[in-house]
């Protein structure tokens, strides 16, 4: 069964941007610095340890961070709108006003790497992540050496067109109980990856996430950002930056088309591919994912 230690005492705490983001580092801080940004509702320990060994191994000094209303960081206070009409809103063009936006979340993550003594980053997020790697090079290229956007997409609304499952998944209400959250993320993770899914380490990131941060509000805030950040396809066009954008062939939330017209819209981005890879990055597809941020890395 693959499971991960109890690594909390590596939490850090850096006061930026006005609020206090809880995050780890791992390696040599005369490396190459690593910013890794994680998805909707996804805490820091959704990195797995492993992959970021190798990255550390790879030499870069690895940034690992919880994003405002996540985790161990800042919790917006009050109540977040519905997040289904959030996306609807979205979707018809109609203008999104929310608490923050992704400009905001941008906005910590280059806080949080002055906080540790750096002027940029090689820069890789997943899914919300991705846009949030995506505004910050729009919105700060001083600070990205590297852009890489993961199973992510340009905020288009006519591509979001996830499956009916994978939207439930994302929108589903949480239950009770302890156990009753944690089988609902184990189902939502079958729901969402492609078939190298592995249930054990599943279950087990589902409930580190339970014990470490159970905080269901803040998916609804961040949903909201997403809502209120709209479309980035022509503001990536004047990008000059190394960028990777990797994809899976079976991601039912953010469908193929979505990194796709991503690679497009980045000036010279490569697009890396990954057959039978869904809204999920497994084990079997790091090595060729290290390579290619390695290799991005080395572009000037």
């Amino acid at each position: 069964m693959r499971t991960e230690p109890d690594l909390s005492n590596l939490d850090n705490y850096a006061e930026v941007n006005g609020i206090t983001i809880c995050y780890r580092t791992l390696g040599s801080q005369d490396n190459p610095p690593l910013l890794l940004i994680m998805g909707l509702g996804a805490q820091l320990i959704s990195w797995p340890k492993d992959l970021l060994e190798r990255f550390s191994d790879e030499g870069f000094f690895v940034i690992t961070f919880d994003n405002r209303d996540c985790g161990l960081s800042s919790k917006t206070e009050g109540e977040p709108e519905d997040s289904g009409g959030l996306l609807v809103q979205a979707a018809t063009g109609e203008k999104v006003t929310q608490k923050y936006s992704l400009s905001n979340m941008a906005l910590d993550s280059v806080a949080l790497l002055n906080h540790l003594g750096f002027d940029a980053a090689h820069i890789v997020g997943a899914s919300m992540g991705g846009m949030i790697a995506q505004t910050i090079a729009i919105e700060h290229p001083s600070s990205v050496l590297s852009l890489t956007s993961i199973m992510s997409a340009t905020g288009n609304p006519e591509e979001f067109t996830p499956t009916e499952e994978a939207l439930n998944a994302l929108l589903a209400a949480p239950e009770n109980s302890k156990d009753q959250i944690i089988e609902a993320n184990v189902v939502a993770s079958k729901t969402l990856a492609g078939p190298h899914w592995d249930e054990d380490y599943a279950r087990d990131l589902a409930r580190r996430n339970y014990d470490r941060s159970f905080h269901p509000k803040g998916i609804g805030f961040q949903i909201g950002a997403i809502a209120m950040s709209g479309d980035r396809t022509e503001r990536l066009a004047p990008l000059r930056i190394p960028s990777l954008v990797v994809h899976g062939t079976v991601d039912p939330l953010l469908p193929l088309h979505n990194g796709i017209s991503t690679a497009e819209a980045i000036p010279e981005a490569e697009l890396l591919i990954f057959e039978e890879m869904g809204h999920d990055l497994p084990e079997k597809h790091w090595t060729q994912l290290i390579e290619g941020i390695k290799s991005l890395s080395n572009k000037k």
